[in-house]
């Protein structure tokens, strides 16, 4: 068998490699790789066409600045396909690149054509899934809700596992261990989480630095703890220099990626409460038991915007998995620091309610289950064993 896979992101390598790893589980003999991807597929033994990170985009500004560049990259994309006539296309991921190269594959092509990762069309702009359904044959979801808008559109969909399920998290020892290392003893320890882009950060830090100051306040004996992205540890150490209270920063650039991954799992599982950007991170503290409270800003224009375009009353991962509203969460003029410190210490004295939604949230993202990877490439095998 012949696969054409197409990743433009670090967590859509991620997912590339575990779908990888899937087919290799279920197939006799090893399948044909070709197509675009980063280093987690590339350690599978797969080629990519050419690096990655040339269609990493993110933002309107960037796609405008390199339109022609990516104009070429996605006919040369479409054409390989094409050229290659495999078994099925499956793109991951990064729409704004990979649903355009599957709009010249179908135009061209009968190949099976399978999205990974469902648009979050339960969000905000539902009609993207009526528009995809013209190219797309099916669609591999992380949220167990989500087929239910799919199909709507008429396009097949399967839930299929979010990753964050299948992922270690840190012993109770690792976390003990984490805390001794830093002498933290039995003090409260607050985790705090203002992004993984530096446009987010830039904008979150100086809210969240307010709130520390807030907090310790209130509670001495309360203490803190930052770790970074290796993307932009520089920048999140930089901004944090300018709190007022005394933080733990974990700098991933003095550590291999293991080392790093170890002590951030650490963190997360001996904190007891976090303050975090909304995002998937708080599927990744639900896994580690870790209450939260989520705060999130914009700029005026894209607040105005985004209020007109949302139709749910939360953004919050764990909110809408569980269908419980425990995560309290402060979005745009509500992220300030006053709402976010007085959260905080409510959540840390009461976090019953939270820690029940994200126990049912992991069991509802596959906890227990085969692999997501497992999962998405059964359902992959599926759809090309039913082609005509």
């Amino acid at each position: 068998m012949k696969f054409f896979l197409i990743a433009g992101e670090p967590s859509g390598d991620r997912l590339g490699a575990a779908l990888i790893n899937g087919f290799g589980k279920l197939l006799s003999s090893p399948p044909v790789l070709v197509g675009i991807g980063g280093s987690h597929m590339i350690d599978t033994g797969f080629k990519s066409l050419f690096p990655m990170k040339e269609i990493s985009i993110m933002g309107m500004s960037e796609i405008v600045s390199k339109y022609f560049f990516l104009k070429k990259r996605i006919a040369q994309t479409a054409q390989a396909v094409i050229e290659a006539q495999p078994d099925v296309l499956i793109t991951i991921d990064l729409p704004e690149f990979n649903l355009r190269v599957a709009n010249i594959v179908r135009k061209k092509s009968d190949i099976p054509i399978i999205h990974y990762v469902a648009p979050t069309v339960w969000a905000w702009r539902p009609r993207r899934a009526e528009k995809m359904a013209k190219s797309v044959d099916h669609v591999l979801a992380l949220l167990p809700f989500e087929p239910k808008y799919m199909t709507k559109a008429g396009i097949s969909c399967h839930f299929v596992g979010h990753p964050v399920a299948d992922e270690p998290i840190a012993t109770l020892d690792e976390a003990a261990a984490f805390r001794a290392s830093y002498n933290l003893g039995e003090e409260p320890l607050v985790l705090c989480l203002p992004g993984s882009r530096i446009s987010e950060v830039n904008r979150l830090a100086p809210i969240f630095g307010k709130a520390v100051s807030n907090l310790k306040s209130s509670s001495p004996e309360l203490r803190f703890v930052v770790p970074a992205a290796p993307a932009i540890a520089a920048e999140v150490r930089d901004l944090i220099s300018e709190w007022q209270e005394e933080v733990i920063f974990l700098d991933p650039r003095y550590q291999t990626p293991d080392e790093a991954l170890s002590q951030k799992r650490a963190a997360f599982r001996a904190a007891n409460v976090a303050l975090a950007a909304s995002g998937t991170v708080s599927l990744e503290l639900a896994a580690s038991e870790t209450p939260m409270v989520i705060g999130y800003d914009m700029g005026f224009f894209s607040r105005q915007i985004i209020g007109h375009l949302v139709k749910i009353d939360t953004v919050t991962l764990v909110n809408l998995v569980s269908d419980k509203r425990h995560v309290p969460e402060f979005i745009g003029s509500d992220c300030t620091p006053d709402n976010l410190s007085r959260s905080v210490l409510q959540v840390l004295n009461k976090p019953e309610g939270q820690l029940q939604a994200m126990e049912e949230t992991m069991i509802l993202l596959g906890k227990g289950e085969k692999s997501p990877g497992e999962r998405a490439a059964a359902s992959v095998l599926g759809i090309i064993s039913a082609k005509p």
